[in-house]
């Protein structure tokens, strides 16, 4: 007799997927998504909604009928805007060849992944880390090798020598962000001139996320590998809308590539997407084009809320946060005596409504770690650290 109860979906998905953890912020939060009780300090988006100009340019693109296929690495007019805001920004011209614009920053470092990675390969991770890469990685079909950057009384410090011990021969790409989420952490050019380096020599690509790379406290923009690195070398830079010009909803960012990738870009966008909404990228054109007074606000704005965080946090006897972030919109910092990170964010989202994202997601050995983030209004955050005092008192 045939079972009359059909297998479990699950048993069928592949074993990558499976292995994925189903513990992350976005499960951590569910439970209180909607209450408005809750202070969110756990997820890394602000309360700043998308400014005026670049809605309104949206609006006008899809009214004047902008609702058509895309070309495959962006329409022309917004890559080579594109080209020239990055030439301007950085050290070293940057063709319009060489952008390709995608669907938000995950699709980005999931284009950036899918082109390196084998059946059986490793990326190297820099972490502390924002963990989605991690599990795109596994997605993939890859491993991954994690090396820690070193805390002291300076910060967080990146050793060139462990992480070119970490490397073997199935090692495809390096991965690190700078600015880094959680840390804030901002690599030295002479470290990312190191990196580069290990890079040549290897064959090994570099995949270095800069998506907060314009939210800097004390300077214009953190360096970039698009300042020392030559169009052909094995980089791929990802980088989003979403922080800076507060678009976290709108999905749109874009990758720095070879030029001699335009093409495979394009076919991989093709069998992916089939590319990045139309309309919306006139939003980003607008975004480029009008928005340097608002990159600049929203960096203020991350300034403003991470001293108010950082000053409270001076406060709490149990909290070590050896420096400031320079760099981002996040606090990563530890108490003393927490042994289970996940365990304190439940207990302190249930007795001060404050939702804070644990440690142990960005990596081993950050278990003793919350991380805050201070993209907020500063009345919630004074009301949220208030709260938090009492919880960690």
């Amino acid at each position: 007799m045939l079972n009359s109860q059909p297998p479990m979906a699950l048993d069928g998905v592949r074993d990558q997927i499976k292995s994925i953890p189903l513990d992350n912020i976005a499960a951590l939060a569910k439970s209180a998504f909607n209450n408005k009780d809750i202070i969110p300090l756990w997820f890394g988006e602000g309360d700043v909604t998308t400014p005026e100009f670049i809605g309104k340019a949206i609006y006008e693109a899809l009214c004047a009928g902008n609702s058509f296929y895309s070309h495959q690495n962006g329409i022309p007019e917004f890559r080579q805007t594109m080209a020239t805001y990055l030439t301007g920004l950085n050290v070293k011209p940057v063709e319009m060849e060489r952008i390709t614009i995608t669907s938000g920053g995950m699709p980005a470092i999931m284009l950036a992944v899918q082109m390196v990675v084998n059946q059986g390969d490793n990326i190297v991770i820099i972490d502390p880390v924002w963990p989605n890469i991690t599990g795109i990685v596994k997605m993939c079909g890859g491993h991954t090798r994690s090396v820690r950057m070193d805390l002291g009384d300076d910060g967080w410090i990146l050793d060139v020598e462990k992480v070119a011990a970490a490397c073997n021969d199935r090692t495809k790409a390096i991965f690190f962000a700078s600015p880094g989420n959680p840390t804030g952490a901002v690599l030295p050019v002479e470290v990312q001139k190191q990196l580069l380096e290990l890079g040549r020599k290897t064959g090994i690509w570099i995949i270095s996320d800069e998506v907060y790379c314009r939210m800097s406290f004390d300077q214009k923009v953190v360096p970039s590998f698009l300042d020392i690195s030559e169009p052909e070398d094995r980089v791929l830079i990802v980088n989003s809308f979403s922080k800076s010009w507060s678009m976290t909803g709108s999905r749109l960012g874009w990758v720095v590539h070879p030029p001699s990738l335009e093409a495979t870009m394009a076919m991989m966008v093709q069998y992916t997407s089939s590319g990045t909404t139309t309309y919306l990228q006139h939003g980003g054109i607008a975004a480029i084009r009008n928005g340097e007074e608002f990159v600049k606000f929203m960096t203020d704005y991350s300034r403003k809320g991470m001293e108010i965080v950082c000053d409270a946090l001076d406060e709490i006897p149990r909290v070590i946060l050896r420096k400031r972030p320079t760099a981002a919109m996040y606090a990563f910092f530890e108490i003393d005596g927490m042994k289970d990170s996940k365990k304190a964010c439940l207990d302190i989202l249930a007795s001060s409504k404050v939702g804070l994202a644990p440690g142990f997601f960005f990596g081993k050995g950050s278990e003793k770690f919350l991380r805050l983030c201070f993209c907020r209004s500063p009345d919630q955050l004074h009301i949220a650290m208030e709260r938090l005092k009492a919880a960690l008192k």
